[in-house]
């Protein structure tokens, strides 16, 4: 079960009044930074934008391929465990803005996970160490540990020791 917080709004949808809740400043210089690590070929410093700049934890040795798009307005709610692969052009979001609430959960990505390509991970998601995300899935729930899941709906393949 995905774990947010929900804050209500009234009047325009909540994406409307996005910069109420968080600075318009901070939108734009995450978006500028992201961006770089979108396109840069080098892990380390992809992985140092995201821990000093963008307030991320990420563990030892994880990497993050090309076109990987992190939570522009929360990154600092994503928690990346050691030796981890998000594929390439996968999004992790921490926020979602809905017509009449936004809601925030923080996204915990244990360690030696591999997330495969076009993967979208929603808020208030936790992967468990050893798991693995088949490409293009859509990670709506928490993932147990030791599991291989895929698709959209997302459906467990298989649970236990891999």
């Amino acid at each position: 079960m995905r774990q947010t917080e929900k804050y209500p709004v009234d009047g325009p949808n909540a994406l409307w009044q996005i910069y109420q809740t968080v600075s318009k400043w901070k939108a734009m210089r995450n978006f500028v930074w992201i961006q770089i690590t979108r396109y840069s070929p080098s892990l380390r410093l992809k992985n140092w934008i995201y821990r000093r700049v963008l307030g991320m934890t990420v563990g030892e040795h994880s990497a993050f391929a090309l076109m990987v798009m992190v939570d522009v307005f929360f990154p600092e709610r994503i928690y990346i465990g050691s030796n981890t692969i998000i594929g390439y052009n996968t999004t992790i979001l921490a926020h979602e803005y809905l017509t009449k609430e936004y809601r925030l959960g923080d996204v915990r990505i244990g360690s030696h996970v591999m997330v495969g390509a076009n993967t979208t991970i929603l808020p208030g998601v936790t992967i468990g160490d050893y798991a693995i995300i088949g490409a293009g899935s859509v990670v709506h729930k928490d993932v147990a540990p030791n599991s291989f899941v895929a698709g959209n709906p997302m459906q467990v393949i298989r649970s236990g020791s891999a």
